[in-house]
């Protein structure tokens, strides 16, 4: 792929990435749906070009998105882990064993959703309303199931993947030359 269509997949994911995180002022029930999905299409940039084109375009929408995206849980998600875990995956999955690279995956994701949620409340006032209602059980429930969700992603994500490389990109190829 030449240089010049790098620079336009990497634009046209960055902007599609900036308009999934913006539009959660529309849907704001899609929190964490919206900054995952955003994720996803960085596996085009992994895929079609290689792991440094893929950061910068990560780079540019954490930067963008912590600018321009009101709701700042939103920018905070894709900066601190979904932005950046299709490029981890890619190096976990092609390195390491199966299941080293599960634990890795998610030891990753629980460190991850810890430290940011604590500095987004310590630094931006976000609360965790749950706890009023479970008590000091509230974190470890949240997390349990945050990290059935986040397993559920790493499966659906494989999945597109495999799907985009059987039947989708000889089509892509046409455009991206």
């Amino acid at each position: 792929m030449k240089q010049s269509s790098k620079c336009a997949l990497g634009g046209i994911v960055a902007a599609l990435s900036l308009v999934m995180m913006i539009s959660v002022a529309i849907i704001p029930f899609l929190t964490y749906a919206l900054p995952a999905a955003a994720g996803m299409l960085i596996v085009f940039m992994v895929v079609e070009t290689d792991k440094k084109w893929a950061f910068g375009v990560y780079c540019a929408v954490a930067i963008l998105g912590m600018l321009l995206v009101p709701d700042k849980e939103v920018a905070v998600m894709y900066l601190a882990f979904f932005g950046y875990y299709p490029i981890i995956k890619a190096v976990f999955e092609a390195k390491l064993n199966v299941v080293i690279g599960w634990i890795l995956k998610v030891l990753t994701f629980a460190s991850t959703m810890v430290v940011s949620y604590a500095l987004m409340m310590r630094f931006m006032g976000v609360t965790i309303d749950e706890t009023e209602e479970f008590g000091a059980m509230a974190i470890p429930i949240l997390l349990g199931t945050g990290t059935l969700a986040f397993i559920m992603y790493d499966i659906a994500m494989t999945k597109m993947i495999t799907l985009y490389m059987m039947r989708w990109q000889k089509h892509f190829k046409r455009y991206f030359k």
